[in-house]
């Protein structure tokens, strides 16, 4: 399982970026899209929207399930990834580059957020 040692992430498989400028990049995990299978639908939360750190802010829906997305940290939604609303795909054939899913404007981080090494011994 590749984990990203520049990212953190969270105990619901989400990754997050050292925010650039207060803005931060968010995705899912290889993990997550293993166990997800085979993309077909994302709804992502739209600029402008605010979220809030573990709750939830959209859905990835696949040919096994409906997951929730949820927020790993507060801000406001400066970008969604419109190449994955158009190709859900991309969540897992890249799920740390192009499958990225939306970039927020940080207000408020959680101390719980794991680094690469805790996540890959949480997700096992």
């Amino acid at each position: 399982m590749n984990n990203p040692q520049e990212l953190r992430y969270t105990k619901e498989h989400e990754w997050l970026s050292t925010a650039e400028d207060g803005v931060a990049t968010v995705g899912i995990t290889e993990f997550a899209a293993n166990a997800l299978g085979d993309v077909v639908y994302a709804q992502l939360p739209a600029v402008g929207d605010t979220v809030t750190a573990g709750e939830t802010c959209g859905e990835l829906e696949s040919t096994k399930s409906v997951s929730d997305l949820y927020a790993p940290v507060t801000g406001e939604v400066t970008e969604a990834n419109q190449d994955v609303v158009d190709d859900p795909s991309l969540v897992n054939s890249a799920p740390f580059e192009g499958g990225w899913l939306f970039k927020v404007k940080v207000t408020d981080e959680p101390a719980e957020l794991l680094t690469a090494d805790e996540y890959t011994a949480f997700a096992g």
